[in-house]
């Protein structure tokens, strides 16, 4: 599978990245267990997850996610470098003191999630949410401090505006500190216009690197949401329900006639038009059974043609 440079980090991954947002809510640590496996046989090599993983859930705390893929690599011994490990700080985790982006709880977080995680470093650390009680030097500062230990290899941000980036970016070069390398925006064919324009062309520019989030709109681009009775199909029905409009329907109907042409899925099609977007390294992707995953190697291996591209852009035109 071919691999792309991963911003200014040093790495290339192949061009899809596992969520692990599903690990210990949708799919308990068996069936995560198997999709891990597949995901790696597969030829991926990068899974994102975060400290705040699954909180929402009810009976959970946060942490799942990372535990579980501790305990996987716990159970495969000498299969920590098969694949690059990316993890999150700064959501609310809900205890007094447990969220943000200062010194303090990043050095107390990175511990935790390399605990959790089952491993001595962190390939790729991001800060989760913008927190702007913290300034920016402090919080690189942090990250200056968990490069220097080895502790973590690269770092990233998530949920950045352009101007918010292009201010961690000032600030990291002032004061000689280490610069953000990858961002993790949301994009999707039908949330295209917070990554589109400034955001996108300030990560070519300055070589950042970019995951995409909800690259399927939570599953809404995999076509199988057209009425507001399917959403009971699944427990993220609720977060898909803003998808059923005029233009998300003209969308998915575009993704179904390329689909059909390349004898492939809508989700495959939605993902193959991600991984052929200016500015982007890789999507970031869930699967709940080990057949999504093969799924997801039919989507990294498709090419669209310039009209199955225009098509799509006609669609998802505002």
């Amino acid at each position: 599978m071919n691999k792309r440079p991963l911003g200014s980090t040093g790495f290339s991954i192949s061009p899809l990245v596992f969520g692990g947002n599903v690990f210990g809510w949708t799919i308990d640590e068996k069936t995560s267990f198997s999709v891990i496996d597949a995901f790696l046989d597969s030829g991926f090599d990068a899974i994102d997850t975060a400290d705040v993983y699954s909180l929402w859930a009810p009976g959970n705390k946060g942490g799942e996610s990372e535990t579980i893929i501790g305990n996987w690599l716990k159970a495969n011994p000498g299969r920590r470098d098969d694949f690059k490990l990316f993890t999150k700080v700064g959501a609310d985790l809900g205890v007094p003191g447990h969220k943000g982006l200062s010194k303090k709880w990043i050095e107390r977080a990175v511990e935790d999630s390399l605990r959790r995680l089952n491993t001595d470093y962190i390939d790729l650390y991001f800060s989760h949410w913008p927190d702007p009680e913290t300034p920016y030097e402090e919080t690189l500062e942090a990250y200056q401090t968990l490069l220097k230990a080895g502790k973590i290899r690269a770092i990233g941000a998530s949920n950045l505006d352009a101007a918010q980036l292009a201010d961690s970016l000032a600030a990291a070069k002032q004061r000689g500190l280490p610069a953000y390398q990858v961002l993790q925006p949301e994009y999707n064919l039908y949330d295209r216009w917070s990554f589109e324009g400034p955001l996108c062309d300030l990560c070519v520019e300055n070589n950042i690197g970019v995951v995409t989030y909800y690259s399927l709109a939570s599953g809404f681009l995999a076509g199988k949401y057209r009425t507001k009775d399917d959403l009971a199909q699944s427990k993220r029905g609720e977060g898909i329900a803003k998808y059923l409009t005029p233009r998300g329907e003209r969308i998915v109907d575009a993704l179904r006639a390329v689909a059909d042409q390349q004898q492939a899925t809508p989700a495959e099609v939605a993902l193959a038009w991600l991984i052929g977007r200016r500015g982007v390294t890789a999507p970031i992707a869930s699967a709940t059974s080990v057949a999504q995953v093969e799924s997801f190697a039919k989507a990294a291996a498709l090419t669209l043609s310039a009209e199955e591209f225009a098509a799509l852009e006609r669609a998802s035109a505002e």
